[in-house]
């Protein structure tokens, strides 16, 4: 068992909220997806922050091209490791 993350980037709460929940729907998951603000550097205002939706995914069964494809479709994208 492995320790691997994917983190998808997604440019607002509602985006990522509603992926969040869509990942459910459409992956076999271990555990729920996390979200989290990320705000960018220097930047005070909400307005100016990343979504994120962090998937534990320890038997490494989750496709990252999938993911990719699945975080554009709300206009965001998956960090490499």
């Amino acid at each position: 068992m492995s320790d691997v993350r994917h983190v998808l980037v997604l440019p607002d709460r509602d985006a990522a909220e509603e992926a969040a929940e869509a990942l459910g729907e459409r992956f076999e998951l271990d555990e729920e997806p996390r979200i989290v603000r990320d705000a960018l550097a220097g930047e005070d205002d909400a307005e100016d922050a990343q979504w994120l939706v962090v998937l534990s995914d320890e038997d490494e069964l989750l496709d990252p091209a999938r993911l990719d494809a699945f975080a554009g479709e709300w206009d965001g994208w998956r960090e490499e490791p």
